[in-house]
């Protein structure tokens, strides 16, 4: 009995067997396709959604940035978000605990506060043997940290002796930290309050300056690191610095008045003491880009020859004309204003050199403050007359990259120079298509030779070498080519990415975007017979020369190697590179085609440079337009009128060159 009831229940769940398996089966891939299946959005995630580009970008955002103030469309206001308004610069953090708190670099963006200071005369130069520092013992450094100088001479050009400025730094927890500072006159302690809060730093910081009343730096201790919320370590005294001149102090700083010495009129330059509170916020330019009606304007700004005190005029017929850089300021601020450039290019001898920038640092602080003030993206590349004086050129690039808005970086090692970069600007719609190639070299300034040896400059300019030529390739080669002419997306998501113009397809090409290179001396081609326009059998040279060659002596063949074996297509028809400006020649403001390449001086806008009487300062502008097709130039003087108007590429511009030159 019990074996027959075990049996039909044996063939009752082998009849269902089936039907059971399959159950199982269809469970488990419901199971996977639902639950278990997370699918990757793939590589194509990373690709643009462009039509015209296939470039790899990263689709990582990051901190959205100080937005520019600046209204750089045309077209009616958009009140969805551009995209340069949300993308991160992606740059680097740096961890602050990790840098040195025993070395004096106002560059670096410390957080940590300062414990004591002290000012100290010296006999010996203190960058050789440092021999007076203040009194301190095994347990001070340990609590309150090793001293630091602040390595800029306090008396420089002023005093009788040397006199520098020392201070502790520490990130101890129950430390007392500087939380202000004074400058005032024998017995002016008695009136601040809080008085038992306040310390001296000793010495005078007027020791050794004839005829100046003695003038004491206080500072004020407030609680210790654990006693301040995140609000309150902003207010931290984090950095201190002596600036020469009449210009600002570095960005980000803060100068104590009185000056601790006072300027005369060509003798003295003021020397003032600064101060920076907690650390560096540095607004950043956000990544360039073309306005949406498909236009981007350049300024270029050459020779600007500032020094640390006010400068002197030269060479113009302008009067009163007694401060050259503050009239030249005052030029460049009434410029920005009726041209509203989107990137201002200085192209070299920011500095005067020649003795009168002997501190590099200060005059850095002031040549570019018209652009600043106006939150306009910049860019600067180095002259001859940059690294005359105390600063090496890699440390002066350095310095440019701290500054707001400044767009760039130094250039790779193993190649000459340290301004070698490049700079792209991207079109407005949600494609980012890369429109234009800005190539930034450095031209150098001498030439080494024998000179060098006995300490002295070499009479000979410096010019592009090798390396900078296979360098330029390289970049050249990894330039994507783009559907020219470009025809913006319609929208900004997929629902209206189809929406767009037509183009004839006789008229569209696949090549790079056109490119213009800066650098501030010029080659030797720049003065070589111009191309002639076939139309009206016209050299293409318009504007003024009034000076001889400024080129260097030497020749690596830049021109023939490199601007001309950098085609804009595969079929190696054209050109990429466009335009090369240059500065280096004051009263040269010409543009000259050579071999389809156009050779543009920006002609001298500084009344510190030297220049010619009747020449009239000027700044040169790039008008770019149709999406990059079109590059139109023109000089705007000191009067505020426009010369040579003139489309050097595009609808309008000469034909293309085909070989024909002047004979």
């Amino acid at each position: 009995m019990a074996a027959t009831f075990l049996g039909r229940i044996i063939r009752r769940l082998r009849a269902a067997g089936a039907h059971i398996t399959a159950f199982i089966l269809f469970s488990g891939l419901l199971t996977y396709i639902f639950i278990l299946y997370q699918p990757t959005k793939g590589p194509g995630e990373k690709q643009q959604l462009g039509w015209q580009s296939w470039e790899i970008v990263s689709s990582d955002l990051g901190s959205v940035q100080e937005p520019v103030d600046e209204d750089i469309s045309t077209l009616p206001p958009d009140n969805s978000t551009d995209w340069w308004d949300t993308e991160s610069n992606k740059e680097s953090s740096i961890e602050t605990s990790s840098l040195p708190l025993t070395y004096w670099n106002p560059l670096l963006p410390h957080d940590t506060g300062l414990t004591e200071i002290a000012i100290t005369r010296c006999m010996i130069p203190p960058q050789y043997v440092d021999v007076c520092w203040p009194k301190t013992t095994p347990s001070e450094d340990a609590n309150k940290g090793r001293w630091v100088r602040v390595e800029r001479d306090i008396n420089w050009k002023s005093g009788a002796w040397f006199l520098n400025m020392y201070y502790r730094r520490t990130r101890k927890l129950d430390v007392p930290l500087i939380t202000d500072l004074q400058l005032l006159p024998k017995g002016g302690e008695n009136d601040l309050p809080d008085r038992e809060s306040w310390y001296s730093a000793g010495t005078s910081i007027r020791d050794g300056v004839p005829r100046q009343p003695p003038l004491y730096l206080w500072w004020k201790l407030g609680p210790t690191l654990r006693g301040l919320d995140k609000n309150e370590t902003r207010n931290l005294i984090t950095e201190l610095d002596v600036v020469y001149g009449a210009g600002p102090a570095m960005y980000g700083f803060e100068s104590i008045e009185p000056p601790v010495t006072e300027g005369r009129k060509n003798q003295v330059d003021p020397v003032r003491v600064a101060f920076r509170r907690g650390p560096p916020v540095i607004p950043r330019s956000r990544p360039l880009h073309f306005n949406h009606n498909g236009t981007y304007k350049i300024l270029q700004v050459a020779d600007l020859h500032f020094s640390v005190s006010h400068g002197k005029c030269h060479d113009t017929d302008l009067t009163p004309c007694e401060e050259g850089d503050d009239l030249t300021s005052s030029l460049l601020s009434r410029t920005l204003d009726l041209e509203k450039p989107d990137l201002v290019v200085f192209t070299g001898d920011q500095l005067n050199g020649q003795g009168t920038s002997w501190d590099s640092r200060s005059v850095l602080a002031k040549f570019a403050i018209p652009v600043i003030k106006r939150k306009i993206s910049w860019t600067a590349i180095l002259g001859n007359h940059d690294d005359e004086t105390d600063m090496t050129r890699e440390y002066e690039m350095k310095h440019l990259t701290q500054l707001p808005y400044f767009v760039g970086s130094i250039g790779p090692s193993g190649v000459h120079g340290v301004s070698n970069f490049v700079l792209k600007i991207f079109s407005a719609d949600a494609s980012k298509t890369h429109l234009l190639t800005l190539y930034m070299l450095d031209s150098g300034a001498y030439d080494s030779g024998i000179f060098d040896f006995f300490g002295l400059r070499p009479t000979s300019y410096d010019y592009l070498r090798d390396t900078q030529i296979q360098w330029f390739l390289q970049e050249s080669s990894q330039i994507s080519p783009i559907q020219r002419p470009f025809v913006p997306d319609g929208g900004k998501d997929l629902g209206h990415i189809w929406e767009r113009q037509a183009i004839s397809p006789s008229d569209s090409r696949l090549a790079k975007p056109n490119a213009i290179m800066f650098f501030h001396i010029p080659l030797q081609e720049a003065y070589m017979e111009a191309d002639i326009d076939p139309t009206s059998g016209k050299p293409l040279d318009i504007g003024q020369q009034l000076e001889g060659s400024g080129s260097a002596k030497k020749n690596a063949g830049f021109f023939e190697k490199a601007l001309l074996k950098a085609p804009e297509s595969d079929d190696g028809r054209g050109r990429e590179v466009k335009v090369v400006g240059n500065g280096h020649c004051h009263v040269s403001e010409n543009c000259r085609r050579v071999q389809g390449v156009w050779m543009c001086f920006g002609g001298g806008g500084s009344y510190s440079g030297y220049g010619k009487v009747g020449f009239d300062r000027r700044f040169r502008v790039y008008n770019i337009s149709n999406y990059g097709e079109t590059i139109q130039t023109y000089k705007r003087t000191e009067h505020g009128d426009i010369v040579d108007n003139l489309i050097l590429v595009g609808a309008g511009a000469a034909p293309p060159f085909e070989g024909q030159r002047r004979i």
